[in-house]
């Protein structure tokens, strides 16, 4: 665990010497993955690889080569590249692409599209990394005694009820544990990704 940094947010912030925030005010629990990084604005490279995976998907549809394929074939292009979008989420795409309603996509918005939709994916596998932390029990939630644990290891001083109020907080089903889904919601409700 020394490897990560997390911030143990609360309301009334109070950092230690460890770089971990802590508070009394029942906020959430947050982390940052492997290393400690924290991912800075939304700039995001792809790897010569990813370009040339988008590059071959694109060109699967653009089979007159000229350069443009059309919006029917958008969602099956993008899951060519692995990804699964909803059918909402594909019509939102078209209408930020296609603003001339052409019902035609140029290479260099499939690029941007693409590559925004895997720098979200990055970002995901990051909180992810961050979550596997907490849940060394390999549970698939972060107990209190997960989160308990973090906070000794990394030597907070959190009372039982401010740990409870944290886990509270991020716990929507009501079960008493955070599962990977409400992890994703409350970090990305606090920006940390």
């Amino acid at each position: 665990m020394a490897s990560g940094s997390v911030s143990v947010s609360t309301g009334t912030k109070s950092t230690s010497k460890t770089g971990v925030t802590a508070g009394t005010g029942g906020g959430p629990v947050t982390g940052a993955g492997a290393g400690g990084r924290k991912k800075s604005g939304p700039k995001f490279e792809l790897s010569d690889e990813q370009r040339q995976d988008i590059k071959e998907a694109f060109d699967l549809f653009d089979s007159e080569g000229t350069g443009m394929i059309d919006t029917k074939e958008l969602k099956v292009a993008i899951r060519a590249l692995g990804f699964e979008p909803k059918k909402e989420e594909i019509k939102k795409m078209i209408a930020e692409i296609d603003k001339d309603g052409s019902g035609k996509i140029s290479f260099d918005d499939f690029l941007q599209l693409m590559t925004v939709k895997m720098a979200e994916k990055d970002s995901k596998e990051e909180i992810l990394k961050a979550f596997r932390l907490f849940d060394d029990d390999e549970t698939g939630t972060i107990s209190f005694k997960n989160l308990k644990r973090v906070a000794k290891e990394l030597g907070e001083n959190l009372t039982d009820e401010e740990l409870q109020e944290m886990i509270d907080e991020a716990d929507r089903d009501g079960d008493g544990e955070v599962n990977q889904e409400e992890f994703l919601r409350i970090m990305k409700k606090t920006s940390l990704y």
